[in-house]
């Protein structure tokens, strides 16, 4: 990978990226709420699930195949599969959350000038959006690998689950840390098997991942979002 790329990357998945990742726990709260999470090793264990059975089999393929969609410029195919993808969010909180984030994620590539203008127009085009074809099309407009960009998605979702976790449980700092370590080979797994995921076996069945978010609506006290 070249320099360029990697900065690139980096910049992508830098908790400093104002697309306001920083205010949602996607259900990680309401987890603590119900008493699922109140350790090091739950939280650890929530995260690594997360990973490898909600992201590797949902959004990291999905991603996948909308950058290959953004680097063939297929402006249909994009918009359709986008609009599957909005309507797989299992609670009204997950729609909003990457709604929002889609739309920062947007207004950040094109004030920046990212990518060429035809994409970029097509890109003005997708509303709503949701934030991982707001990410394929960063990762594509700045020609980085696609399984690199997939594991910067992947570990910028990790660092935010953890900063959540050591808010809402609370953990430490340094127990916080050791997580995201044990997250790496977990994230190279869930990349390989989302790069092996065709289009029709996406999936986002996790239905108590829904419930819990949906759950968290309502929920007494929070910190976060969703």
């Amino acid at each position: 990978m070249r320099l360029a790329e990697l900065t690139a990357l980096l910049h992508l998945a830098s908790p400093a990226l104002p697309i306001g990742a920083f205010s949602y726990s996607q259900g990680l709260e309401a987890a603590v709420e119900a008493q699922w999470i109140g350790d090091t090793d739950a939280a650890r264990a929530w995260i690594e699930d997360g990973l490898l059975h909600v992201l590797a089999r949902g959004e990291l393929p999905f991603i996948a195949h909308q950058f290959d969609r953004w680097q063939r410029h297929d402006a249909a195919a994009l918009a359709w599969a986008d609009r599957q993808f909005l309507a797989s969010r299992e609670a009204a909180e997950l729609r909003r959350e990457t709604e929002q984030m889609g739309w920062s994620l947007k207004q950040l590539a094109i004030s920046l000038e990212w990518g060429d203008a035809a994409r970029r127009a097509t890109l003005e085009t997708l509303t709503p959006l949701s934030q991982p074809t707001a990410f394929a099309f960063a990762a594509a407009a700045h020609e980085v690998p696609v399984d690199a960009a997939l594991a910067a998605y992947a570990f910028a979702w990790a660092e935010n689950q953890v900063a959540a976790a050591i808010k809402a449980v609370p953990l430490g700092q340094l127990a916080g840390q050791r997580i995201l370590v044990a997250a790496r080979a977990v994230i190279d797994g869930a990349v390989a098997r989302a790069l092996d995921t065709p289009p029709e076996r996406i999936n986002t069945f996790s239905p108590m991942l829904g419930v819990l978010c949906a759950r968290h609506e309502t929920q007494y006290s929070r910190l976060f979002r969703s």
